[in-house]
């Protein structure tokens, strides 16, 4: 995957629990570097949806 579809928050969750089902990356951290994204900026386009980060669970909700 190149980039996140920031821009398209459903496929954004999907992509992201992918990424973390798939054991791609351990945490929503390692993704946000990976794609150069500010966490606090993923926190909020996800908050913006209605959507979190479980890190007990590990994956976007």
């Amino acid at each position: 995957m190149d980039h996140l579809p920031l821009n398209d928050i459903p496929m954004l969750v999907s992509s992201i629990n992918f990424l973390l089902r798939d054991e791609e990356f351990d945490n929503l951290d390692q993704i946000c570097f990976y794609y150069e994204i500010e966490r606090g900026e993923m926190d909020r386009i996800l908050a913006s949806a209605g959507y979190s980060y479980d890190e007990a669970n590990n994956h976007v909700i």
